[in-house]
């Protein structure tokens, strides 16, 4: 792979991956819990929507790890781009692998009502609310990751 090509997929890659994290997480979940009026729709189009985005970030994340790892070597080790996006991708991992299953399987014991409204809503909420917690760590770093993402090349 020509090196050009490769520090502009490293590029896009950070764009993809913090664009998509900002986009859905602070502007189209927002909107479609304003805008709809079941919150049970709102919240699963905005699950699906960070779902999707998981597995776009794991992917960029792979990526980046992978540049990084060939460009620098062994050095990778000491640069600050390789240890934040090393830290989003185990965010990323945390919050989809781990978090979001107990959401849904919270989501399903209050069957047939909704989540909010059965006897599971402080679990839930409170699940939620580290699941926010980590998404907003999540996109401080990749705000820094876009920063410094021209030393990422170097």
């Amino acid at each position: 792979m020509n090196n050009t090509f490769a520090e502009s997929l490293y590029s896009v890659a950070v764009a993809l991956w913090v664009g998509g994290m900002l986009a859905i997480g602070y502007v189209a979940a927002p909107v479609l819990f304003n805008g709809l009026a079941d919150r049970g729709t709102a919240g699963n189009l905005a699950g699906a929507m960070f779902a999707v985005m998981a597995w776009i970030g794991l992917a960029c994340g792979a990526y980046l790890l992978l540049y990084l790892a060939v460009r620098r070597g062994l050095r990778a080790f000491k640069s600050g781009v390789f240890w934040i996006a090393a830290a989003m991708v185990a965010l990323t991992a945390a919050g989809h692998f781990g978090i979001q299953p107990i959401l849904a399987q919270l989501k399903a014991d209050a069957l047939p009502r909704q989540v909010m409204e059965s006897a599971v809503r402080d679990r839930f909420a409170t699940w939620h609310g580290i699941s926010s917690g980590l998404y907003l760590l999540q996109s401080l770093l990749g705000l820094w990751l876009v920063v410094w993402q021209e030393r990422g090349k170097r």
